[in-house]
Order: structure tokens, then C-alpha cells, then sequence
């Protein structure tokens, strides 16, 4: 056997100090999201995208459905009752096992507050061994995909006050957390005894910061290396760099208004048709957001089943979207705005810079709506304002972004925004004929032919004003491989990202 003399040896130390010293340090993690409280109805998202907690059911990102905590699942010939094996051997980050017991209890403070469970036809979640069994009291086909959706997230009986409140978060993901200060950042580091692969990097962080030119300086100057959230600017910018890397996927997100369908201005469909009509849905795409193209209608292509190819684009017409509003009674006043009955065409769109786009689109739709007499004011403040505006019917416009695909089955997100009330969808707005076939969809009957007959009642109605089918944008760094964008963007993917050699 050769023997090492120790100048050999010492250089050899040497030559693996780097791989060792790299094992050691932070992922860092920058996003656009505050951490409002250790409570996963509000802040879940962060979470299950840290790979702090998880889901029973997981999605592959072209959303089909996947074991999580659950490995399997079943449901009764009536569709009424739901049966959901849990996986064996699972530990929460306390060090407890994983029972049906904990995860009922989970899933049943999740029902009672704000989401989507708290809208399901549930009417019992029974523990039993090694098994969560859901009764309905009408069939839900699509109750595998809520039970993915991140304020379904299990957590540990010690993450919760005793009257339901979070007051920490102990999850059984392949991360847990170390330190966590709401609203701006946490840290975590790999489960030992985690019951899946283990994370390649074993600790990370988490930062919000909302300033987007702030993130992108960190992405620039290596202070972080995944920055989540890019305006087009920033983008250009740092695709010039070697050291960084930004990654743009579609994702089944759509940049759209809000409507107040109830306001006196708005209420009439060809007001709604007016506004449509006013916005250059291609300019506003390639010349602000730099993306291929707009949104012809609310579904983009990347949600199957929902987005029809045969449906007419909603088009860009000033002098149609004109006479619609003379045609309602509408004529200019002096300053070229629209007056009827006394009252001034001026409407407040409420947007967020959370998403950076959102303020600069807003900037020219003030200038597009002013073309057809419509005078907007623009209020840009926090993104909570919209479902707070929706709830007491102080909203007029909200300029949103929204993901169809929180939950991995649409028909949850369209059920909660256009049959229900949630506060990020339609406002004021039902049609009878569009909840009868939602409703049936969502109990597993009908098909494509349903979906087509819905989507085209959305786009002959206007609840909503679709403007841009999304593209997320990330910067890693190259100092880190394996980094990829979750459609669903229910994970940032971390744990199987490994330090560059």
C-alpha cells in the first residue's frame, strides 16, 4: 500500500476544503411574499414552497395527481366517501409520529377557517388506522386536488393554539425550520428524519423582500442565489450576467381585472364588453410584460380541459368600445371623459407591487381607458386590499394575477372565484346556466364539451377582463444546479438542488 508523505496529505486537506466549506453554507431564498404569521391559512404558501410542510396529495407538474402523505386513495361507488391510506413511518419535525388522528386534526382547523375546504360539501373527517376517511354529502371528484392545495397542509397538534390559531409551524417536510421572524425571513435545515430522499443542501433561508429592484441586485450580486419574481427590466439585466442563470416557464397564471360587477357603471354587460375592448392586449404583452403574446381568453393553454382553441379572442377595438358606452347613454364632457345622468366614467383600479408588472400595466391602462372616456384613478397598495375591498364592496377594478391551478385541478379555482364567493374572483356576478355546469363538473359529470360551454360564458360575460397568460422568471445562481419552476408553484424545488462541483 502507498503511503501518503504529509505534504500529500496536507494537500489533499486542502484540495477538499472548498467541497466542505460549500456544505456548509445557506441557500438563500428571495421572494416577493411577507410571512404574516406562523399560520398556514395566511402564509401556507411559503411554507410548502420552503418544503417545510406537506400536502396528502401531491402534482407532477403537468398536474397530475401523486402520492404525498398519503399513498393512495379510493372513493365509494356513490362518490360520497373518500378513503385516503396515510404513508407509514412519518415523523413531524417535533420528533411525534404522523397519525390519522393528527392529520384529521389538521384537516379539520384548516376546514374552519378561510379556503377552500371551508366551501367543500364536507360533512365528517374519521380517523382510523393508518387511514382519513372524508364524507361528503354530494360527490366532489376533485377532492384529491384540494387536499394539494397549500392551506391543506399537515401539521403537528403542537403547531396550533388550542383555539386553532398557528403559533409555529411543525411539518413533516424535508426541511425544518430553525428560526423564523414575521414578517421577512426563516430558516431552516434538512430533517434528519425526514421519511423521503434527503435534501442535497442542508440549510436554507427565506427572505421577502418587496422592492423588486432590491431582489434582482441581490440575484446580481450574488447575496442570494434563487430570487423569485423579476420584472422584464430586471430580466434583460440579468440575462447579460455569466454567474446567473434566469429561468422563464408559462404557468397557468392570467394578468387580469377584477370587476365590480354590481357598481352602476359596470353592471351592464357591454360596459364590461367596452373596457374589454379598450385594452391592446399584444402591445401591453410584448412591449411592458416582454411576453410572446396576450390573453385571448381567461384560460391559458396550460390549463387543460379549460382553454378553448375554437373560442373567438377577445379583441382591441377604441371605436367599438366607444359606441357601446354611447349606446348605454354615455357622451363626453368637456375634458373628454364620459358623463351620464350627472355622474363622471372615473374608476379607482387597485392593484400591488408584490408583482412588479402590475403597477407598469396599470400605468397604461390609464392611458387606454382614458382613450374610450373612461378616467382611472390608480390606487397601488397591499395585495390584501382586494379580497378586504371584495368583502365590504369597496373594490371598482382590481388589476390581479391568478394561478388556476393552486389547486391542481382547476374546477377548484373555478368553483371558489365564480360559484362561491371568493374574494379573488367574480364580485357581483352569478349566472345560473355557468353554476349548474360547474357544479356538475365538480361531481364528476360532463367532460371538455362543459368546460367549453363555461369558459365561453366567462368570455361573453366579462366578471373579469383577462389581459396576459403569465410567465414565471427566477435568477439562480451559478453557484447551484438542478433548479427548476414548479407550474403549479406549490414548491421551490430545493431539496433537489445541489452545490455546483
Amino acid at each position: 500500500m502507498t503511503k501518503l508523505t504529509l505534504g500529500a496529505a496536507l494537500a489533499l486537506t486542502c484540495l477538499s476544503m472548498p467541497m466542505l466549506a460549500q456544505a456548509d453554507e445557506t441557500l438563500d431564498v428571495v421572494a416577493q411574499f411577507e410571512i404574516q404569521a406562523p399560520e398556514p391559512s395566511t402564509s401556507g404558501y411559503i411554507f410548502t414552497r420552503m418544503g417545510v410542510a406537506e400536502t396528502l396529495v401531491n402534482a407532477q407538474s403537468d398536474g397530475t395527481l401523486t402520492p404525498g402523505l398519503a399513498t393512495s386513495w379510493e372513493v365509494s361507488e356513490d362518490g360520497l366517501t373518500w378513503a385516503f391510506a396515510l404513508r407509514d413511518g412519518v415523523l413531524f419535525h417535533d420528533g411525534t409520529d404522523m397519525t390519522a388522528d393528527t392529520v384529521v386534526n389538521a384537516l379539520e382547523i384548516a376546514r374552519a377557517k378561510p379556503g377552500p375546504l371551508q366551501t367543500l360539501p364536507i360533512t365528517g373527517i374519521a380517523a382510523s388506522e393508518g387511514t382519513v376517511t372524508v364524507t361528503l354529502s354530494e360527490p366532489l371528484a376533485a377532492l384529491p386536488a384540494f387536499l394539494a392545495e397549500f392551506r391543506s397542509q399537515i401539521l403537528s397538534p403542537a403547531s396550533f393554539a388550542p383555539d386553532g390559531t398557528g403559533v409555529k409551524i411543525v411539518g413533516t417536510g424535508p426541511y425544518r425550520i430553525t428560526a423564523m421572524e414575521p414578517p421577512l425571513s426563516l430558516d431552516a435545515s434538512a430533517f434528519a428524519d425526514y421519511w423521503g430522499a434527503a435534501p442535497h443542501i442542508a440549510d436554507v433561508s427565506y427572505t421577502g423582500v418587496s422592492r423588486v429592484e432590491t431582489r434582482a441586485l441581490m440575484a446580481e450580486s450574488g447575496e442570494a442565489e434563487f430570487v423569485f419574481g423579476l420584472d422584464p427590466a430586471s430580466v434583460s439585466r440579468l440575462n447579460m450576467l455569466d454567474t446567473v442563470e434566469v429561468l422563464s416557464v408559462a404557468i397557468p397564471r392570467t394578468l387580469l381585472i377584477k370587476v365590480n360587477a354590481g357598481h352602476p357603471f359596470l353592471n351592464e354587460r357591454d360596459a364590461r364588453r367596452a373596457l374589454s375592448l379598450a385594452i391592446d392586449r399584444t402591445g401591453i404583452a410584448k412591449a411592458v410584460l416582454r411576453y410572446p403574446e396576450g390573453a385571448g381568453q381567461l384560460f391559458p393553454p396550460s390549463v387543460a380541459g379549460w382553454h378553448d382553441d375554437t373560442l373567438a379572442p377577445l379583441g382591441h377595438d377604441v371605436e367599438t368600445a366607444k359606441t357601446l358606452l354611447r349606446n348605454l347613454g354615455w357622451a363626453a364632457g368637456s375634458d373628454g371623459i364620459l358623463r351620464r345622468d350627472g355622474a363622471r366614467f372615473e374608476l379607482t383600479l387597485t392593484t400591488y407591487p408584490d408583482r412588479p408588472e402590475l403597477p407598469l400595466v396599470a400605468a397604461v391602462l390609464e392611458q387606454q381607458f382614458r382613450a374610450i372616456g373612461v378616467d382611472l384613478a390608480i390606487n397601488t397598495t397591499n395585495s390584501s386590499e382586494i379580497p378586504a375591498g371584495h368583502q365590504n364592496g369597496a373594490l371598482e377594478l382590481g388589476l390581479i394575477a391568478r394561478n388556476f391551478s393552486l389547486i391542481p385541478d382547476p374546477i377548484g379555482t373555478v368553483l371558489s372565484d365564480y360559484v362561491g364567493n371568493g374574494d379573488w374572483g367574480a364580485m357581483n356576478w352569478q349566472d345560473e346556466g355557468f353554476t349548474a355546469l360547474v357544479r356538475g363538473l365538480a361531481r364528476g359529470e360532463g367532460g371538455d364539451a362543459e368546460r367549453a360551454q363555461a369558459a365561453g360564458i366567462l368570455q361573453a360575460e366579462l366578471p373579469i377582463i383577462p389581459i396576459a397568460w403569465y410567465q414565471q422568471t427566477l435568477a439562480v445562481s451559478d453557484k447551484v444546479t438542478g433548479a427548476t419552476i414548479d407550474p403549479f408553484e406549490r414548491s421551490f424545488g430545493l431539496q433537489t438542488m445541489r452545490w455546483a462541483e
